[in-house]
């Protein structure tokens, strides 16, 4: 049982879970709040364009 007990303190193999683990939920956080970003300003340039076109007049030379 010792001997069970001393290996297993010595074992590394779950902590390069853990790293993966944090580094993928900081990628995944820092994801999120660059489309939350990006995102936000894209609605607004998509509401001005569009009331823009709304406006504008087309004139058809036939």
């Amino acid at each position: 049982m010792l001997n069970f007990i001393k290996n297993f303190s010595r074992d590394e193999d779950g902590a390069v879970t853990v790293d993966w683990v944090v580094l993928t939920a900081a990628i995944v956080g820092l994801g999120i709040a660059v489309l939350t970003s990006v995102g936000n300003s894209t609605t607004a340039l998509g509401t001005a364009i569009s009331s823009q076109l709304t406006t504008d007049n087309i004139v058809n030379y036939q």
